[in-house]
C-alpha cells in the first residue's frame, strides 16, 4: 500500500473516527451483567465469538463485496448487500447500531472524499432508500480510497474487535494494559479472518452467533445500563 492509502485506512480504523460506536456493546453489557464475562479469557472467548461466527463472515464479507462492486461502479449490487444486512440482523438493537455507525462514517467519507459514489450513496440512505449500514459504509469508503479486499477487512475487524475492548474496560475491573493484551492476543485471529473474509464471495454471507444474538435481545431489558446494544 501506499503512504496515502496506508494514512486513509488508519484514519478510518481510529477509534476517534466518530462512529458512535463507543455508545454500543454489542451484547457484552448483558454477558457481564451476568456474570459469564468477568475475566480476560471470558472477553477473549466473547471477541473470538464475535470475529468468528459474525463480523468475519458477515460483515466484513459485506465489506469487501461492496468494494469490489463499487469498484466497478454498481451501486445497485452495494443496494442489494446493504438489504442482505438488513435481513441478518434479527436484534432491533444491533440492526440499529450498524444503521447509525453506517450513517455517520457515509456522511464523514462523502464530506472528506467528494467521491460521487458516497455521496450519491448517502443521499438514498437519506431519502431512506437503504438501511446504510456500517460495513457498507466502509466498503464504499474502502473503493473510494483505494483499499485492497484484505486491508479493508483487516481495518474494520480490528476496529470492531477495539470498540469492544474499549466497552469491556468499562464494564469490568479491567487496566488498559490487560485490554491491550486482549486485543494482542487476537492479532493472529483478526489477520486469518481477514483473509477469509476477502476470499469469501459476498454470495456466501453468513452468521451464527445465536448466544450473543439473545444477549442482544435481553439487553433492552436490563433494569441499568452504560450502552445502547
Amino acid at each position: 500500500m501506499t503512504d496515502t492509502r496506508l494514512l486513509s485506512l488508519l484514519h478510518f480504523g481510529d477509534s476517534a473516527f466518530p462512529t458512535g460506536g463507543y455508545a454500543h456493546s454489542f451484547g457484552l453489557e448483558t454477558y457481564c451483567q451476568a456474570g459469564m464475562v468477568r475475566s480476560r479469557e471470558d472477553l477473549e472467548r466473547f471477541l473470538l465469538t464475535q470475529l468468528e461466527g459474525s463480523t468475519g463472515p458477515c460483515d466484513a464479507t459485506a465489506a469487501t463485496g461492496v468494494l469490489r462492486a463499487a469498484i466497478e461502479q454498481d451501486l445497485g449490487a452495494c443496494h442489494g448487500i446493504d438489504q442482505t444486512l438488513e435481513a441478518m440482523k434479527p436484534v432491533r438493537e444491533f440492526r440499529e447500531a450498524s444503521r447509525q455507525m453506517g450513517r455517520q462514517t457515509l456522511r464523514v467519507a462523502a464530506a472528506l472524499t467528494e467521491d460521487r459514489r458516497l455521496v450519491d450513496y448517502a443521499g438514498d440512505v437519506d431519502e431512506s432508500l437503504a438501511p446504510g449500514h456500517h460495513a457498507v459504509a466502509y466498503g464504499l469508503a474502502a473503493a473510494a480510497l483505494g483499499w485492497t479486499p484484505e486491508a479493508a477487512a483487516t481495518a474494520y475487524l480490528y476496529s470492531s474487535t477495539a470498540l469492544l475492548v474499549g466497552a469491556a474496560l468499562r464494564l469490568l475491573s479491567m487496566g488498559q494494559l490487560e485490554g491491550q493484551r486482549v486485543l494482542w492476543s487476537l492479532h493472529p485471529v483478526i489477520e486469518r479472518v481477514a483473509r477469509e473474509a476477502a476470499a469469501r464471495d459476498v454470495k456466501e454471507i453468513w452468521s451464527f452467533a445465536p448466544g450473543i444474538e439473545l444477549a442482544g435481545i435481553r439487553h433492552a431489558g436490563l433494569d441499568m445500563r452504560l450502552f445502547r446494544s
